[in-house]
């Protein structure tokens, strides 16, 4: 069995408890950032990031659990690049400590940008404890979360360090006798996930890959949605197909434009890399970092403020058109 501690009860009759006293009515749920991060982020919370990698992260959200110093969160490492870069950053002297438990399966690095200094810091430090996955056991402990069972059978980990330094055992099939290892559920006490279009309701529509996060918002105690656009009800009526996410999952739902950058949104606009590369380079330094946070994250009041100071219109709409219209080589 896995050496590593479970940082969440896997039973799911504790989630059904929860789930059967959750609010499902039909309302409007259209709030700020603020006062979403504020109404349902809490100190000890386990977290859950949406996205894939730098793509259809949900930047504003992040930044407003970081700005509102919120401590001693969990949170699951599933393809997680500049999210936990961002969220790291409320684990700096002064600022308290708000990353606690880890669920790690791709965190430190920004994929070919490459590693995060200050997020590497955080995880050497010791001050934050870990349990290791892949990315695909992650998928899985929301997806028998998201179907009510407390773990599912799967061969992945089998023989590999990755299953000693996680909390996954080994189980024998009682068909076959063949060793399986078995995934717990994974029930996270909030999910931010940025969408392309979604209606008061929390009716949401995401175009390109979707990752685990339809897994995510159905395994979730609670759903913050922050969108792109948001839309009537009669759009999404006219298209229920296209809903990957319904509004009985979620709980908030926050009009933010632009809301990955500097993450890439699919059909949308493509990511900063120069920006993103502003923020490993000043990592390299403490002083740097923590001056860069001060004007681009604790010092401004809400995302459009971050917006403006990386170029606000003109630099958003030459990213659109990246995404939009890209360059063919030759």
């Amino acid at each position: 069995m896995g050496h590593a501690p479970l940082f969440t009860n896997p039973d799911p009759d504790a989630a059904r408890a929860f789930f059967r006293s959750k609010p499902k009515r039909l309302i409007d749920k259209v709030m700020s950032v603020p006062d979403a991060v504020r109404q349902f982020v809490h100190d000890g919370d386990y977290l859950a990031s949406g996205g894939f990698g730098a793509d259809r992260i949900a930047t504003a959200l992040l930044h407003e659990i970081v700005r509102q110093q919120k401590q001693n969160l969990g949170f699951a490492g599933h393809t997680a690049t500049h999210d936990f870069q961002i969220l790291a950053a409320g684990n700096l002297t002064g600022r308290g400590q708000l990353l606690k438990r880890v669920d790690a399966a791709y965190i430190v690095g920004l994929e070919a940008r490459g590693l995060s200094p200050h997020a590497r810091r955080v995880v050497e430090s010791g001050e934050v404890e870990l349990c290791e996955w892949s990315n695909y056991a992650l998928a899985l402990r929301f997806q028998a979360a998201a179907m009510g069972v407390s773990f599912l059978p799967a061969r992945s980990l089998a023989g590999t360090d990755t299953f000693k330094h996680s909390a996954a055992q080994s189980i024998t099939c009682p068909f076959t006798n063949a060793e399986y290892v078995a995934i717990p559920a994974l029930w996270p006490d909030v999910a931010i996930i940025h969408v392309h279009e979604a209606d008061c309701y929390g009716n949401a529509r995401i175009r390109g890959t979707s990752v685990a996060d339809i897994a995510v918002a159905r395994a979730a105690k609670h759903v913050i949605l922050s969108c792109e656009r948001l839309i009537s009800n009669d759009e999404i009526r006219r298209d229920p197909t296209a809903t990957a996410i319904p509004f009985f999952c979620v709980d908030a739902v926050c009009e933010v434009p632009f809301g990955s950058y500097p993450g890439n949104m699919p059909y949308e606009y493509y990511s900063d890399e120069v920006h993103l590369r502003q923020w490993l380079t000043v990592e390299e330094d403490a002083a740097a970092h923590l001056a860069f946070l001060d004007k681009h994250l604790f010092g401004c009041r809400e995302f459009n403020e971050y917006l403006e100071l990386c170029g606000g219109t003109t630099r958003l709409e030459e990213l659109r058109r990246q995404e939009l219209q890209p360059e063919l080589p030759g």
